[in-house]
């Protein structure tokens, strides 16, 4: 064999193994982002000033994230809702819980106990349509905006509760910051 043709064919090698190297990257990182990681979008005002319109932020997947529990921050997607869009809403109760809230005192109760809901940019004043006292169903999660006056969410007869089944992910990380909430 000629010094030409071995480095021909180590050439070939070197290509081959990058091209392999790239397949697995490529893969994995399909894999990450399919199955244990998601990133999405804020759109809208409805979590403002925990969270602002265009925020990006890291979902790990329902299937890891545990047990969701009342002030996780998570992202659900429904058919037939928000064009079937991922939403990001703040959980208030879990399965089982009774959910009553006074609008008139802008207050939100769970279990009878008032929220300390200092995360909130006002006080929930919006009625949308459910009614209350509510007790949250098996395999469900009701859910609300931290910008109350501004969300659509559980409160609203075309969400309403959302089923464990809807849930894409729990936020975990903001990677990138939208606007700021002074503008």
């Amino acid at each position: 064999m000629t010094k030409n043709m071995e480095k021909t064919n180590q050439a070939k090698q070197e290509l081959l193994s990058w091209l392999r190297m790239m397949f697995c990257v490529v893969v994995g990182t399909v894999l990450l982002f399919t199955l244990v990681l998601r990133i999405v979008r804020v759109d809208g005002e409805s979590m403002r000033n925990t969270l602002q319109d265009g925020d990006l932020l890291i979902a790990l997947s329902r299937h890891l994230s545990g047990e969701l529990e009342c002030g996780d921050i998570i992202v659900v997607q429904r058919d037939g809702f928000n064009r079937g869009q991922p939403i990001v809403k703040r959980v208030i109760a879990v399965e089982g819980q009774t959910v009553d809230i006074d609008f008139e005192e802008g207050a939100v109760i769970v279990d009878g106990e008032e929220l300390d809901e200092d995360y909130t940019l006002e006080p929930t004043w919006l009625e949308e349509g459910m009614r209350f006292p509510l007790t949250v169903s098996e395999n469900s999660y009701f859910l609300l905006g931290d910008n109350r006056n501004h969300s659509e969410d559980s409160r609203s007869l075309d969400l309403g509760t959302v089923t464990h089944g809807e849930v894409v992910g729990k936020a975990v990380l903001l990677v990138l910051p939208g606007e700021s909430a002074d503008s």
